[in-house]
């Protein structure tokens, strides 16, 4: 390994162990897919090597079908958990090429797919998972909804609201569902983001939720204590995922996406799911209320 103190773009990356990327200039319709990206996304199908540190537990996770949810559903069935994926039904096929993978780590896998938009589904999903996985453990709220828009002239109420609906009130209804069964030890994981800490002026309605979603996890947190249950929060910076080719950023940025961080490039999937295992583990017991940044370096609270 390079252990050169240059300080170049190349020189960060390689002392980071992770290939830098500069994809291409793409475009997917939302929601994309894992399996068109150029460069493929690294979920730890290869790499993750579980401890058994989740051996026994049950875990649903929204939008388990690629990206930052599919190396944490990796990650928490090498770990030993049983996984129930959520997801929207046009990402079915990353969904069924994450589950085979899941499948070898010789866990139980369950698809629960659906647009948590829909009411009907967001209110009844945690009880599809109990009674699918036998019980529930971890609570993972990962699903999220990211369009670029330059201007707050042309973002308009349709996407604030769907914006808003996805990624901070399915929290909501999920882990007020979820508390109804999770015991001692129990543990719910909210995807919040860098946007929270450091918003960037063309993703506005993206940026306000993930506000909301860190001080829903302190709020959150602070009930759900007196039940022994944990709540907690992940801050990924820029990771390489379906949400940014599918107008998650502006085209001509993804070149160079990430590149602006204190090591010099975008991460991937699998360099965030450890700290989604850490937060879930019997390792994290007195670990309440905080959140863990992921984020290849940059200003955060």
């Amino acid at each position: 390994m390079e252990t050169s103190s240059g300080g170049g773009d190349g020189d960060r990356a390689q002392r980071a162990g992770k290939e830098k990327i500069s994809p291409p200039e793409q475009r997917q319709p939302e929601p994309g897919l894992d399996s068109e990206m150029i460069p493929l996304a690294d979920h730890g199908e290869r790499t993750y090597r579980g401890r058994d540190r989740l051996t026994g537990k049950r875990a649903l996770i929204t939008g388990g079908d690629s990206g930052i949810g599919a190396a944490v559903a990796i990650a928490f069935a090498r770990e030993g958990a049983d996984v129930a994926l959520a997801y929207l039904p046009q990402e079915e096929s990353d969904a069924l090429s994450i589950a085979q993978v899941l499948e070898e780590a010789g866990v139980e896998v369950h698809h629960l797919p659906g647009d948590l938009r829909d009411r009907s589904y967001r209110d009844s999903l945690v009880d599809e998972a109990v009674k699918a996985l036998g019980g529930l453990d971890i609570l993972v709220n990962n699903a999220g909804k990211q369009i670029s828009i330059e201007s707050i002239d042309q973002l308009s109420d349709e996407q604030v609201e769907a914006t808003f609906d996805v990624n901070i009130l399915t929290m909501f209804t999920l882990s007020r569902a979820a508390l109804k069964h999770l015991g001692e030890g129990g543990s719910i994981i909210n995807t919040t983001s860098i946007q929270a800490f450091e918003p960037s002026a063309h993703l506005l309605d993206y940026a306000a939720t993930k506000g909301a979603i860190s001080n829903f996890t302190k709020g959150l947190a602070q009930q759900a204590a007196e039940r022994g249950v944990r709540v907690n929060a992940v801050a990924p910076g820029p990771i390489w995922t379906p949400l940014q080719p599918s107008d998650g950023q502006p085209i001509e940025k993804l070149p160079k996406f990430g590149h602006n961080t204190w090591l010099g490039r975008a991460g991937q999937p699998v360099e965030v799911a450890p700290a989604y295992v850490f937060l879930a583990s019997d390792d994290a017991s007195y670990v309440v209320g905080s959140t863990i940044h992921v984020n290849g370096g940059q200003n955060q609270p």
